[in-house]
């Protein structure tokens, strides 16, 4: 990645104080972007487990040095510490770490921020894309949570990546920008003879649920003859939120429909991305325990409501880096 003044700036500005009171990310932390240690098992084993792996990083070393406590080993990396990372032209784990940290902050979207995550992706002035394909797609998860549809051209050669997981990335992040650029890659994206991961196809069907086309109709109507279920479903359930209309995974009825109705997408209805969502586990229930990381529905940013004027898209509000970019309403998870 290449370093800049853009970049000192991010690091200086991140190495402040400007986090005011009561602030809240702009979207909920996801299952894939979650960084708290205390998720996934019992409060002493993770406790146990930290410590063990901390005692490997030098940072947290050095703080448990300087402040005279076991415990500081199992803090979690400081704002400039997690900017720093970010911008490593050495590690690209610790790139990958610190774009996931700065996102996932209650100011991740000040536009300083948003900055480095475009960079990542080859926005000015950075020279190229970020080398690492993992870096890549984090800082494109990034942008799901705090860019504008105008990104979406730096999402679209993710979708051409040689690893899967990346492709889907891609993808998901695509449900929750929205501009018409990414239609053909997401049409591409759902056939058999283009690409063969099964996930990476039912999120491109997921994500064309908002494009009111009848080449997108045709082609989650193809998507129903796929070989996994999991593509038939979700190209089912796009179909059913343009149209308004609810024949299954039975490509026939759904031609029938379409040859007979010139309007097909009359009572098409509001456009929700995929989030998460599940019930609390035991020890969630257990004060101080941070609770499921669950999102609430909402639709594309940039995305107009059904049945409204283009010009009524809404955007995602612009930050200044001297002023909190959060939204106190929550974006969707996937």
């Amino acid at each position: 990645m290449v370093q800049s003044v853009d970049a000192a700036w991010a690091l200086y500005w991140f190495s402040m104080d400007h986090t005011p009171a009561g602030t809240t990310p702009n979207r909920p932390v996801t299952r894939r972007t979650r960084t708290s240690p205390i998720s996934r098992a019992g409060l002493a084993a993770i406790l146990a487990s930290s410590i063990v792996l901390s005692a490997c990083d030098t940072a947290a070393n050095r703080r448990a040095a300087d402040s005279g406590s076991i415990f500081a080993m199992i803090a979690p990396p400081t704002p400039a510490e997690a900017a720093r990372w970010a911008v490593d032209p050495y590690d690209a784990n610790k790139r990958m770490a610190g774009l996931n940290l700065l996102a996932n902050a209650p100011f991740g979207g000040d536009d300083v921020y948003v900055k480095v995550y475009r960079m990542a992706l080859g926005a000015p002035p950075a020279d190229k894309p970020d080398e690492d394909v993992g870096v890549r797609a984090v800082a494109a998860r990034a942008l799901a949570l705090h860019g504008q549809p105008s990104d979406v051209p730096l999402i679209l050669p993710l979708m051409s990546s040689t690893d899967r997981r990346v492709r889907a990335e891609a993808a998901r992040t695509l449900q929750r920008l929205h501009n018409p650029v990414a239609v053909p890659a997401l049409l591409d994206a759902t056939r058999m003879t283009k690409e063969e991961d099964v996930d990476v196809r039912a999120e491109a069907c997921a994500a064309l649920g908002q494009y009111a086309e009848q080449r997108v109709l045709q082609a989650l109507i193809g998507a129903l003859s796929d070989d996994s279920l999991v593509v038939n479903r979700a190209a089912s359930k796009s179909l059913s939120t343009l149209t308004g209309q609810d024949f299954g995974d039975e490509p026939r009825d759904w031609l029938k429909w379409l040859d007979t109705n010139r309007t097909p997408f009359a009572q098409r209805r509001e456009y929700i991305y995929p989030y998460f969502e599940r019930d609390k586990f035991w020890y969630e229930w257990i004060p101080l325990i941070p609770q499921p990381p669950n999102e609430q529905p909402g639709s594309p940013v940039g995305m107009a409501p059904v049945n409204a004027p283009a010009t009524a898209a809404p955007a995602r509000p612009a930050s200044s880096s001297s002023t909190s970019s959060s939204s106190s309403t929550p974006a969707p998870k996937p």
